[in-house]
């Protein structure tokens, strides 16, 4: 069990794949821009830990392996579970290198730490019987033939008249595997990046003594999210987005924020299809499932800009049992 170093409450904050921009330059510029408002997060007494998307960088590291191998088939195709590993690295020293900028302005010597995270799921999760997510470079019909040809375990479809691309499962996390580790940095007082894109999805391999193998899938990553804020005692999981609110009617002249949600109508709103399917629906149900995980936890949607008006409750939509 953690101890509280300092902390008026344990934070989760996840930076929505817009806050880190598509190409390595982009990225660093963006995250200098967020090292600030996360040390004010840390000014208002509260212990964060850091989680990210890594949409447009794991398809990046895994077009490259693909394109590569293609001129060249001395260079090996590289599988999501590695890619996925990859992207958590770099994106990992690049917040540890804009925090360590921001702290060093700041006159402060805390520390960072990036952990590379496994998440756990089932190998029977009915998700890898039939698997829907995109991933990787567009093939023509005969490539994607002969690719399904020397690894029959793989799968894939054509894709709107623009070509073939694999399709991975998209199964429910169910365990943050790093959450000790992660717990013991937080107790010496680090900041913590982690989960990235949800974890690497791993399985039990029971031919193995139960050891941890990787698979070929995605996790969401607002619920990736909500459970390393489960399984690391957070109080309080921010999920920061493009937007200042949850809105129903959103882009309509009749638009209306919302600034305090229950669960109850969170939950109403979502069987209405009031939010987008792929886009605020997800972020809600993941706050929905904190806010039920314990007595006194709530989610916080907001944006980027105002993640400390957020924790304050000065922006944001609040989501509470």
């Amino acid at each position: 069990m953690s101890v509280r170093i300092n902390s008026d409450k344990r934070v989760v904050i996840a930076l929505g794949g817009n806050a880190l921009g598509d190409t390595p330059e982009e990225q660093i510029q963006r995250v200098r821009e967020v090292g600030p408002k996360l040390l004010d997060l840390i000014g208002q007494g509260n212990e964060i830990i850091i989680t990210h998307g890594n949409g447009p960088q794991v398809g990046m590291i895994q077009k490259a392996f693909t394109y590569a191998h293609q001129v060249n088939d001395g260079i090996p195709m590289m599988d999501l579970p590695e890619c996925g590993a990859m992207s958590q690295g770099y994106i990992g020293y690049h917040l540890q290198q804009a925090i360590g900028v921001a702290l060093h302005k700041a006159y402060k010597r805390w520390h960072v730490a990036s952990v590379i995270t496994q998440t756990e799921v089932d190998s029977e999760d009915p998700a890898f019987r039939n698997p829907t997510k995109p991933i990787g470079a567009f093939l023509t019909k005969e490539q994607a033939e002969e690719e399904m040809a020397k690894h029959p375990d793989q799968k894939f479809v054509e894709d709107s008249g623009r070509g073939w691309r694999r399709v991975v499962a998209s199964p429910i996390p169910r365990k943050i595997v790093e959450a000790p580790s992660i717990l013991n940095l937080l107790n010496d007082e680090f900041i913590v990046v982690c989960s990235g894109g949800g974890g690497v999805p791993v399985v039990r391999d029971f031919s193995d003594k139960g050891a941890y193998k990787g698979v070929a899938a995605v996790i969401d990553k607002d619920l990736g999210g909500e459970l390393l804020a489960e399984d690391c005692l957070a109080d309080v999981l921010i999920l920061l987005t493009a937007v200042d609110h949850v809105a129903l009617n959103f882009g309509k002249p009749d638009q209306i924020d919302l600034e305090d949600l229950s669960v109850e109508d969170a939950e109403r709103y979502i069987a209405e299809g009031q939010f987008g399917k792929g886009s605020m629906e997800p972020k809600v149900m993941a706050g929905v499932k904190f806010a039920k995980s314990r007595s006194g936890r709530v989610c916080i949607i907001g944006s980027l800009d105002k993640a400390a008006d957020a924790i304050a409750g000065k922006s944001g939509t609040r989501i509470h049992a």
